[in-house]
């Protein structure tokens, strides 16, 4: 039986870990073929599936993404995950921190999707997932100043692009999970620990702001996304999809 995504060819970010890299192999057990990306080369060399190819990819470098854009060739899918979570607030945060995270978070979304739609354009016919967050123009959390701006404009975005392309084949949706138990949670609860009394303090906090008591896995993201990439969700675009275990209730 052929996966549900097969005969299909998405492009992935940060890829290497996390979200990203179980929507890669997500994507790939399901048919497509997949072009995985990600800054750090090492552990993207470790990710293997038949089907799956790896490209190191700076989504900070402009002239990167036209060029990874352009060696794909056209795709029907497309997963802009990378992202960065700063931990601050109006009267913390830097603008050295808002630039970076705007860089990563919004414009790297913006270039990669330029890069890709004129190929989805030219084929009527494209899926464009960027992964937002519940904390966004959703929902405030604490000390997630600049993330929650970051993402709310990725919702703009979002709509923005689906709103523009929606008679002519293509979709755009937004995931927007609550905490993922992901490495990069793991970095953040290490950041947190000696505030939080420690480590197993500071998991736990995260925990307790998931109503149904644990955090979400990354496989749960990807699976998401395939519905989202995938025919099945022919009717549904311009959405923020809410993924947070009761996080919003």
């Amino acid at each position: 039986m052929a996966g549900r995504l097969a005969g299909k060819r998405a492009f992935v970010t940060a890829a290497a870990q996390g979200i990203g890299r179980a929507t890669a192999l997500a994507f790939a057990a399901e048919g497509a073929e997949v072009i995985a990306t990600d800054k750090d080369a090492a552990k993207l060399a470790e990710l293997r599936a038949p089907g799956l190819s790896t490209q190191p990819l700076d989504m900070l470098d402009a002239a990167a993404i036209e060029a990874a854009a352009k060696a794909a060739g056209p795709v029907d899918i497309l997963f802009n995950c990378a992202g960065f979570v700063h931990q601050n607030t109006v009267l913390t945060a830097t603008e050295a921190e808002w630039d970076f995270a705007f860089d990563l978070n919004v414009r790297s979304m913006w270039r990669m999707s330029r890069a890709v739609l004129p190929g989805m354009l030219e084929r009527k016919r494209g899926a464009i997932v960027n992964m937002s967050s519940a904390c966004s123009s959703l929902k405030g959390a604490p000390n997630r100043f600049i993330y929650g701006t970051t993402k709310a404009a990725v919702i703009g975005l979002t709509k923005s692009i689906a709103t523009e392309y929606v008679t002519q084949g293509i979709r755009c949706n937004a995931i927007c999970p609550g905490t993922v138990d992901t490495p990069s949670l793991g970095d953040r609860i290490a950041a947190n620990a000696a505030q939080a009394g420690g480590l197993d303090a500071a998991r736990a906090a995260f925990v307790a702001r998931q109503a149904m008591g644990r955090l979400a896995t990354a496989e749960e993201m990807a699976a998401l996304a395939v519905y989202l990439a995938s025919d099945e969700s022919a009717f549904v675009t311009g959405q923020a999809i809410v993924i947070d275990g009761g996080w919003m209730l």
